[in-house]
């Protein structure tokens, strides 16, 4: 492999995707040990969280914490599944995807498509609306009625984005293929069985542990994880100098490098979240397996710097919720009343 100093030094995007190809390939060996790692301390905090639940619901729910965090790392090896690059194996990726998709309460196909739609579009203005974190421009929202900006205002309010938001996708939306009941049998399939083979472990796990302990334990570990899910995914792409240009302008290269943040987390953070941060690189090559996303940076510091936003930086962009069409940037809605 190329070390930085031979790799070819451009600002061109499109130069990227061919440079990343060279990481594209997973090794199998190590793919199959980030899942046992993170598999089976999963099932091993959930049953101490389900043990702890008899000597005070509080200590059982301190255990669903780390719990919460094992299961978002599952997500992002069902993730990496569903863009093939986990095993690079059509079949292994798409079986273990389902598999997870069961503890994660994700129809995996259903959610590979809408996802797969995302990455197509993501940072296309005419293209809004599957897998997006719905994003309104200054005048479509000063377009709206007042009871439509009311919605808005509390689609957008962070106690409903980060605490309802969970419960509504993970434990309601995912239950039906919504958005995609007509485009043909597969997101039915994928979330009718998945849904069965929730009933059935669900319902072994309650007959074997009581209804109580099973919700006071694996409720809380998916709203948790649900929740440190979505706020990953919002912070990836709303943040203040994020890129989205209509279709006559957009392209895919500039969208996935400017559009996509790099969210530099603490070690821990990061091998907990799969490296999903480095969401830039991930976007121009889908096909990186997540643990070689390290490398990548490695190799190429000047990707360090583009669209670096830190777990403080991130919190101001909560408030960033229009996207100015002029100033090409995301701003408040405070923001948004200065503006002619």
């Amino acid at each position: 492999m190329q070390s930085a100093a031979t790799m070819p030094k451009t600002d061109h995007a499109k130069a990227w995707p061919k440079i990343l190809s060279a990481y594209a390939k997973p090794h199998r060996g190590r793919s199959a040990f980030e899942l046992t790692v993170t598999l089976l301390p999963f099932c091993g905090l959930w049953a101490l969280s389900w043990a702890a639940v008899h000597y005070g619901w509080w200590i059982g729910l301190a255990l669903t914490i780390p719990a919460a965090g094992f299961l978002l790392r599952l997500f992002m090896i069902q993730h990496d599944c569903g863009h093939r690059s986990f095993f690079a194996h059509r079949h292994g990726d798409d079986w273990t995807g389902r598999a997870i998709g069961v503890l994660t309460l994700t129809p995996y196909d259903y959610w590979r498509r809408a996802h797969a739609e995302h990455h197509a579009s993501a940072g296309n203005l005419d293209r809004r609306g599957v897998g997006d974190i719905t994003t309104l421009t200054i005048a479509e929202y000063r377009a709206l009625s007042w009871w439509g900006r009311f919605g808005y205002r509390l689609y957008r309010n962070p106690l409903i984005m980060f605490g309802v938001g969970p419960i509504w996708l993970f434990l309601l939306k995912q239950r039906l293929p919504v958005g995609m009941m007509r485009v043909g049998a597969e997101p039915w399939v994928s979330t009718m069985a998945t849904n069965a083979a929730i009933a059935v472990i669900a319902g072994g796990l309650i007959w074997l542990i009581g209804p109580w302990s099973f919700l006071a334990v694996h409720i809380p570990i998916v709203i948790l994880a649900g929740a440190a899910g979505i706020w990953l995914f919002y912070v990836q792409h709303q943040f203040e100098d994020t890129h989205w240009d209509h279709d006559a302008d957009w392209k895919f290269q500039d969208a996935a490098l400017h559009g996509s943040s790099y969210y530099h987390l603490p070690g821990v953070l990061r091998w907990l979240t799969g490296n999903i941060g480095v969401h830039h690189v991930h976007h121009l090559s889908s096909r990186v397996p997540y643990y070689r996303l390290p490398e990548v940076l490695r190799d190429h510091p000047e990707l360090r710097q583009i669209g670096r936003i830190t777990p403080l930086h991130s919190l101001q962009c909560v408030k960033l919720v229009l996207w100015c069409e002029t100033r090409r940037k995301l701003v408040s809605f405070r923001e948004a009343r200065s503006f002619a």
